[in-house]
C-alpha cells in the first residue's frame, strides 16, 4: 500500500466524520488515489479515527507470510491494583492478547485470558456487562471455535468502551483502546522485524492515529493523564510517532525494532505496580 493512499484514507476519516472504510476507500479513489484494497489497511472508525482491528491485521500479516504465532504469545503477569486507570489499561492490552492466543490457536492461553478479563472486569465494575462475553470465550475455546473468540474478543472490548462511556468514563474508555493498540503494535513489530518486508512494515504506519492517542491523552482528566503510567505512555507515544514521521521512504528493520521496544516498555509500565 502506497503511503500517500493511507494518509489520504485517514485524512477522509477525519474530515468526513464518522465514515466506514468502504465509503473512505471509494472517495480515496475517486480523488484519484491509489484504488482501495479493504485487505491493504483493515480497521473500524473510532472517534473519527481509522482504528486496525487486531484480528483483521493479523489476518493481514498472515496473508503476507506465515508467522509463528506461538512464539509471539506472552504470559500476562500482571499486579494486583485497584487503579482503574492501570486496570483499563491492561484491559485493552489483555485483549490484544487474547488476539495473538486466537491466531496461535492456544486453547488454553485463550482461557487463561478469558479468566483474566474476569478478574479485570471485575476490577472495573463492569463484571455484568463483560461476564456473558467471557464466558462465550471459555466455551468456544473447548470447541476450538475460533471464528467465536475472535468476535467474543471484538465485542468485548466494545462493550467495555461502550459502558464507560455510558457511566462518564471516556478517559478510561480511551485507555482501554490505548492499551490495546500497544499490545497489537507490539506483536505487529515483533513478527515484522522476523522477516522483514517493506509491505509488512506498512501497517505499523499509523501516525494520525498515534497523533489521536497523544491528543486525546492532553484533554484526559488530570487524574488520568498526570498518572504516572498514562504520563509515560504520552511520552512513549510521542518517540513513536516521530519514528514514523521519519520514515519518509519507508520503514527501515530498525525502526520497526525501535518502535516494538518503545511499545514493549510501555507495556512492561502498564503490567507493573507504581
Amino acid at each position: 500500500m502506497k503511503r500517500s493512499f493511507f494518509h489520504a484514507l485517514v485524512l477522509l476519516s477525519l474530515t468526513s466524520g464518522f465514515v466506514s472504510i468502504q465509503t473512505a476507500g471509494a472517495q480515496a479513489a475517486k480523488s484519484g488515489v491509489q484504488e482501495f484494497d479493504p485487505q491493504a489497511f483493515p480497521g473500524q472508525v473510532v472517534d473519527d479515527v481509522v482504528v486496525p482491528v487486531p484480528s483483521e491485521v493479523f489476518s493481514v500479516l498472515d496473508k503476507l507470510g506465515e508467522p509463528n504465532w506461538q512464539q509471539e504469545i506472552r504470559k500476562i503477569d500482571l499486579a494486583k491494583t485497584g487503579d482503574r486507570t492501570r486496570l483499563a489499561l491492561q484491559f485493552g492490552m489483555t485483549v490484544a492478547e487474547g488476539f495473538v492466543a486466537v491466531q496461535a490457536e492456544d486453547k488454553e492461553t485463550v482461557k487463561d485470558i478469558g479468566r483474566d478479563v474476569i478478574d479485570l472486569a471485575t476490577g472495573l465494575g463492569l463484571i455484568k456487562s463483560v461476564r456473558p462475553h467471557a464466558q462465550a470465550i471459555l466455551d468456544a475455546a473447548d470447541k476450538g471455535d475460533w471464528s467465536s473468540i475472535r468476535k467474543e474478543f471484538d465485542q468485548t472490548q466494545k462493550t467495555v468502551r461502550d459502558t464507560m462511556e455510558q457511566m462518564k468514563d471516556a478517559d478510561l474508555s480511551q485507555c482501554v483502546s490505548i492499551g490495546g493498540w500497544l499490545r497489537g503494535t507490539a506483536s505487529v513489530t515483533s513478527v515484522v522485524a522476523k522477516n522483514f518486508s517493506a509491505d509488512r512494515a506498512e501497517l505499523l504506519n499509523q501516525p494520525m492515529l498515534v497523533e489521536h492517542f497523544i491528543g486525546s491523552i492532553s484533554k484526559m482528566s488530570s487524574s488520568v493523564k498526570d498518572h504516572a503510567t498514562v504520563s509515560d505512555i504520552s511520552k512513549g507515544l510521542k518517540n513513536i510517532l516521530a519514528k514514523m514521521e521519519g520514515a519518509v521512504d519507508g520503514f527501515t528493520k530498525d525502526s520497526v525494532r525501535d518502535i516494538g521496544k518503545t511499545s514493549d516498555s510501555l507495556l512492561d509500565s502498564i503490567k507493573a505496580a507504581k
